[in-house]
């Protein structure tokens, strides 16, 4: 008896050490398994999105600093330039952002280009610049630029109807720099390599529009010595009353005054009617009109619209 119970115990400690230590899978378990590599297989790759070859070309281009009181031209490469040390006294930092377009802005045919620059001295402040390029002898050479805002958050960027277009959140008068809260929506137009302002729109808390439309003269008319303007606002201004003011092509005021809004009430939508005095202008001469929209609080511009027209 004692032998046979020696025998099956040995049975069963044979039996137990022969067992695998995990159960096999089972045929779903293995039909999944199989499954994953053939769907990575069949996986279309992404492909890396082109940049344009106008775009690669502004980015190791010639940049013009805007911010500084000299004159100085840096040599950007895959769109930055940076020398110095952060801290150090003559540290700096330019980055070509990616707000990048192309368009015609002067209707011979061929593209510019319109970027937004960044430039930063090693303070707090990052000041950001809308540049332009265009093609001079066959390559894309800076021309000319406009500040924007100290630490702007930017939205959108665009060249359509021969004119650039952004969108940007700006600081307000008395906001901490931390944290611009005004946005804008405003058009640029090249007129003798110079980038203009042409309109200039900001919205109220609720995000109502702060538009001005100039209705008439349409722009480019030839006037004589008085200038009759129509057109409407979005919002009528404090006291219901606009600024004009007139530029020379150079960008001299030649004249200011006031224009009168009829609406019916406070802050409603209105129109303006009014004939604008030129005084003793050359015949010739080229002219830009603004009619603006200014804070009464802190004078800060809160709308703009403009005309170009020709004194004869």
């Amino acid at each position: 008896m004692a032998a046979r119970y020696s025998v099956m115990l040995c049975l069963i400690v044979l039996l137990f050490g022969c067992r695998p230590a995990t159960p096999p899978p089972s045929p779903a378990d293995q039909t999944q398994a199989a499954s994953v590599p053939a769907i990575e297989a069949t996986a279309t790759p992404v492909k890396p999105t082109s940049v344009p070859r106008e775009v690669m070309e502004i980015r190791n281009s010639q940049y013009q600093l805007g911010a500084t009181e000299a004159l100085r031209t840096v040599q950007l490469t895959d769109g930055e330039f940076e020398q110095g040390t952060p801290g150090s006294d003559d540290f700096l930092s330019v980055v070509m952002t990616d707000f990048v377009a192309m368009g015609d802005l002067d209707a011979d045919g061929t593209d510019e280009v319109a970027a937004l620059v960044s430039e930063n001295y090693g303070g707090t402040g990052t000041f950001v610049f809308l540049a332009l390029y265009a093609k001079v002898n066959g390559a894309l050479t800076f021309q000319t630029s406009n500040m924007v805002d100290d630490r702007p958050q930017l939205k959108a960027l665009s060249i359509a109807g021969g004119e650039i277009f952004l969108d940007a959140v700006i600081h307000g008068p008395d906001e901490p720099m931390c944290c611009p809260t005004r946005r804008t929506i405003r058009h640029y137009r090249l007129v003798d390599n110079l980038l203009d302002m042409t309109d200039y729109t900001t919205f109220t808390p609720e995000g109502k529009p702060r538009t001005i439309s100039i209705t008439a003269p349409a722009n480019g008319s030839e006037v004589f010595a008085s200038v009759p303007i129509k057109g409407s606002v979005a919002i009528a201004p404090f006291e219901n009353s606009l600024v004009y003011r007139i530029y020379d092509v150079a960008g001299v005021e030649l004249a200011l005054g006031a224009i009168s809004v009829t609406a019916s009430e406070a802050g409603a939508p209105g129109t303006f009617d009014t004939v604008i005095l030129l005084g003793r202008l050359l015949s010739g001469e080229v002219i830009r009109i603004e009619v603006q929209d200014v804070s009464a609080t802190d004078g800060s511009l809160l709308g703009m619209d403009s005309i170009e027209l020709v004194v004869k």
